[in-house]
């Protein structure tokens, strides 16, 4: 069965009497050379286990399983399960976990399912869980590397640099991290319904922490603080959302050479942890 040929894919929607969900951000593949690419660039191969998020109804499931020795897909909507059974039935190393990602203890589970593999994310995820889901594989903290297929503006953001329009908290926080890439876009046409977005790929490869962060969670509550009031000056925005009195704020970005007037969208991470240690008081 060719899972992203159209005609193939509404014959097996309608056998299992299946309608799409707005609320859960459906839209299937059918162009066999989307999925073909996205197991490519995640890395899937021997001795990989493959964390996949929202399999649909398996296009991407059946391509990982076909490169490595393990594939375990967290599905939410239960309609699509004997769907997956279908599909995925002649693939005895894809495992369909029922389940929601932002409710998994991920780790645990990739403790379970991967012994003595290593693991990696691969995914077309659901528009509307899309930062969520990224947020929480990367804080799970076991993947070699984190490929999904998300809108494009988001895949921007995630991949922005300072002084850009896409630069972000959200940005600083995937970077802080990871290192992003961005792969490829994909057109709303390849999929079922067409979406009113294009989609990007990227790949996200866990790095060091920063140096000069000795206090992760002050340092994002600068950088939150900053981003907070994107139109106002840095001081502004901090001064808004940290609680400290204005001379205090305006003291610790004079000590890091920033220019009053300053955005934050200007800084790259490691002026924020340069930031984050005046604020308190170690410069």
């Amino acid at each position: 069965m060719n899972l992203c040929d159209i005609n193939q894919i509404k014959a097996l929607l309608g056998r299992h009497g299946f309608r799409f969900s707005k609320s859960m951000g459906q839209n299937f593949l059918i162009a066999d050379w989307v999925p073909q690419d996205i197991a490519t660039a995640s890395g899937a191969g021997p001795g990989v286990g493959v964390l996949e998020v929202g399999p649909g109804i398996g296009p991407l499931t059946r391509e990982l399983a076909g490169r490595t020795d393990r594939v375990v897909s967290v599905e939410l909507d239960r309609s699509l399960l004997p769907i997956l059974a279908e599909t995925l039935r002649d693939c005895p190393n894809a495992e369909v976990v029922s389940g929601d990602i932002l409710k998994t203890d991920i780790p645990a589970l990739i403790g379970e399912k991967f012994q003595g593999m290593r693991a990696v994310a691969c995914a077309n995820l659901p528009y509307n869980i899309t930062t969520p889901a990224i947020t929480a594989l990367i804080e799970a903290g076991c993947f070699s590397s984190i490929t999904v297929m998300i809108q494009r503006e988001v895949a921007k953001r995630v991949c922005a640099e300072p002084g850009t329009a896409d630069y972000g908290a959200f940005s600083v926080f995937c970077q802080y991290y990871t290192t992003p890439e961005y792969l490829f876009e994909v057109p709303p046409e390849c999929f079922l319904p067409a979406p009113k977005v294009t989609s990007a790929v990227v790949r996200l490869v866990p790095r060091p922490a920063p140096e000069g962060v000795d206090d992760p969670d002050h340092f994002f509550r600068v950088v939150k603080g900053a981003f907070a009031l994107r139109r106002k000056t840095l001081l502004n925005s901090l001064s808004a959302n940290l609680g400290r009195p204005k001379e205090e704020i305006a003291r610790a970005i004079e000590a890091c050479g920033l220019p009053a007037d300053i955005r934050g969208e200007r800084l790259s991470i490691p002026q924020f942890a340069q930031l984050s240690r005046a604020l308190r008081g170690l410069l």
